[in-house]
């Protein structure tokens, strides 16, 4: 379970969101919304450990994130606007290196190539990532989604460069992670699970 409670954050002089309180149960899927300006990515990073807070609290299973970062990261997959790729490796490289560093269970050649081809980058694999271009790049950190089992997903954006083939293979995926006990946060600016009431939203107004 993952509670926010009380969190400000404050940039430039300005109160993006004040006192905001929610509660995210396992099983769950969230799209934060809100216009350009309201926090909607600096929300998910201070979620994430990796942005400041002004004041509050988040806490992951009953425990406050910063008082053990190192247990809250190893049950996050965070996927921010930086793709986190390295471009001198190849897209299958890149989720071979993904794997070994972030302690996940190794997946197979046959696996790895299919979670390539889920994103859309079949005949890709093998071609250096500085060669692909952004959207591409962008394809090769969501394969990460094929090959965890880390239970909580930040997501920020994460069906930008994607066409409407490619939103519906993720909808069923979100819907496959959060239906095995996983919970799914994410900003998007596409509509998606039109056809599901799975889907709960958390809106961000604009403070002065």
């Amino acid at each position: 379970m993952l509670e926010v409670n009380q969190l400000t954050a404050v940039r430039d002089e300005r109160v993006l969101f004040a006192e905001l309180t929610f509660t995210v149960n396992k099983g769950e899927l969230v799209q934060i919304e809100g216009r350009n300006g309201t926090g909607k990515t600096t929300l998910l990073r201070i979620i994430a450990g990796l942005g400041d807070k002004d004041e509050g609290m988040v806490s992951w299973n009953q425990l406050a994130v910063e008082s053990d970062r190192e247990s809250f990261h190893q049950d996050l997959l965070f996927l921010g606007h930086q793709t986190g790729v390295k471009r001198e490796l190849t897209p299958y490289e890149n989720l071979s290196f993904y794997q070994t560093v972030h302690g996940e269970p190794q997946a197979s050649r046959e696996q790895l190539y299919k979670a390539l081809t889920q994103v859309g980058l079949a005949g890709r694999e093998d071609v250096p990532v500085a060669q692909l271009s952004a959207g591409q790049q962008r394809r090769v950190a969501l394969a990460r989604l094929w090959l965890t089992e880390k239970p909580l997903w930040i997501l920020d954006e994460p069906l930008t460069a994607i066409d409407k083939q490619g939103v519906k293979v993720l909808e069923q995926l979100f819907l496959q992670h959060v239906n095995t006990g996983g919970i799914v946060i994410l900003t998007t600016h596409q509509d998606m699970f039109a056809d599901s009431d799975m889907l709960r939203k958390i809106k961000l107004g604009v403070r002065s």
